[in-house]
């Protein structure tokens, strides 16, 4: 429940903010606080204002017309990371997810049309024009690329001049990892290895195929040894959740219609995703109804279309996979991306892959259910509340002084590794299917870790 300090030095009440959310979604919530142990931002502040029963009181407030909504009303509801955690925690089944997505996104469209003020330059330039866009995203970050083959990356932090940027700015180079080399495009087709037993999708997603094809190409690679031919649709889009979750809802949904359309254009079995915040908001298309921007039609293709829609690991593990015969002898560290298990509750899958591998022993750290503070574009925009989540996930991580870090999460992998690098830990981070490919190829534990 929401405390007296923030309820009553509020503005005005406003008749303009009911309706945000169903009213009767917002009852759901008994405010029994099983949900604050799991909330991260809770944990961090002890605000009752920044938990999840605390937030829903706030917004149930804002719709009865008890309170306003000001600034300091939406920063604890900004301060929420859409983990999801107090999802998995809450006796009650209450949506938390789709109940604050819905309300920061009508919040969002009702300044605009008051103020006439659209997104930031931050947003417009990186969130709406370049993150969504892999080609354009491809060109930018070559010369990133080849600075960091001649060393030039180094000597920028050395002498200090990014600090001279935007914080924003100076947030995406710390996130920036060490790019791998060039690699090829994925082709359209792939095909199985032996008898053909399905035919899947690959989700490419945006930032993740420009960062982490080398992840692509591994499940690929496993696929086809599963007997899956593997298609690869040229004309998918990003899965549009930067732009859904900035309240751009018509864009989000011509991106999730396109993929729809590129999908559809050769039948598949599944739509295989390997980003977990990804697969949650495919997953998901069919909240997009709300937006208005779709006709009945519509709706009942992407509802058609999010129930094909499955993680990697969530697939692999159902097809009971032979063991691969590769020893890769080392501990590691499993963390779970929110947006895997609680968003799609999906936990075991990642474990039965890795457990597969002859050699990983998966080690258990403190608080594994508490987010690692990435949550798509939070740590770019919410910089102190991504590093104290940040800090204090490697902290339980380093506590058991893994060989290697796990994660299905491209956001996570990112932030774990801007983190261990500001601490000059070289633990490499890698996705589950990534080193069960490894193991099937027989790649050496000194040749993975050195790619």
């Amino acid at each position: 429940m929401a405390t007296s300090e923030t309820t009553t030095q509020v503005s005005q009440p406003c008749s303009d903010y009911q309706g945000f959310v169903p009213h009767d979604q917002l009852l759901n919530c008994i405010h029994c606080g099983l949900c604050t142990s799991s909330c991260p931002t809770y944990l961090v502040t002890g605000n009752e204002n920044d938990s999840p029963r605390g937030r829903i009181h706030l917004m149930r407030g804002v719709e009865e017309s008890r309170i306003g909504l000001n600034e300091r009303v939406r920063g604890h509801l900004d301060l929420c990371l859409d983990c999801r955690s107090c999802e998995t925690a809450c006796p009650s089944g209450v949506e938390y997810g789709q109940l604050i997505e819905t309300f920061r996104i009508s919040d969002r469209q009702k300044q605009l049309e008051k103020t006439g003020k659209g997104l930031n330059w931050f947003e417009r330039i990186f969130l709406r024009d370049l993150f969504p866009n892999r080609k354009r995203l491809e060109r930018v970050l070559w010369p990133a690329r080849l600075m960091q083959m001649m060393k030039l990356d180094w000597l920028i932090d050395r002498v200090g001049i990014i600090k001279l940027l935007p914080m924003p700015l100076q947030r995406m180079q710390r996130m920036l990892p060490k790019l791998q080399r060039d690699q090829p495009v994925l082709p359209r087709s792939l095909p199985a290895v032996g008898t053909r037993n399905a035919r899947v999708g690959l989700f490419l997603g945006c930032v993740a195929d420009v960062m982490f094809r080398h992840v692509h190409w591994a499940c690929a690679r496993v696929l086809q040894e599963a007997g899956c031919e593997v298609i690869v649709p040229k004309t998918q889009q990003c899965c549009g959740a930067m732009e859904f979750h900035t309240g751009q809802t018509e864009s989000a949904t011509h991106r999730a219609l396109a993929n729809v359309d590129a999908f559809g254009e050769q039948p598949v079995d599944v739509v295989l995703v390997n980003v977990a915040g990804c697969g949650a908001m495919l997953k998901e298309y069919i909240h997009l109804e709300k937006s208005g921007h779709a006709t009945s039609d519509e709706v009942t293709r992407l509802n058609r279309f999010a129930g094909k829609v499955r993680d990697i690991t969530e697939y692999l593990a159902g097809l009971d996979l032979a063991p691969p015969q590769g020893e890769l002898p080392i501990r590691v560290v499993y963390q779970d991306a929110c947006h895997l298990k609680h968003a799609q509750q999906i936990d075991q899958a990642p474990r039965e892959l890795l457990n597969k591998i002859p050699g990983v022993e998966i080690l258990e750290i403190l608080e594994p259910n508490i987010c690692c503070g990435a949550a798509g574009s939070y740590n770019l925009l919410q910089p102190e509340m991504s590093d104290e989540l940040g800090n204090r996930k490697i902290d339980n991580i380093l506590a058991k002084s893994p060989d290697a870090i796990v994660s299905a999460n491209a956001g996570c992998a990112l932030q774990l590794m801007a983190l261990l690098k500001q601490r000059g830990k070289k633990i490499p981070v890698f996705h589950p299917v990534e080193l069960f490919d490894a193991s099937q190829r027989k790649v050496t534990w000194d040749e993975l870790r050195c790619r």
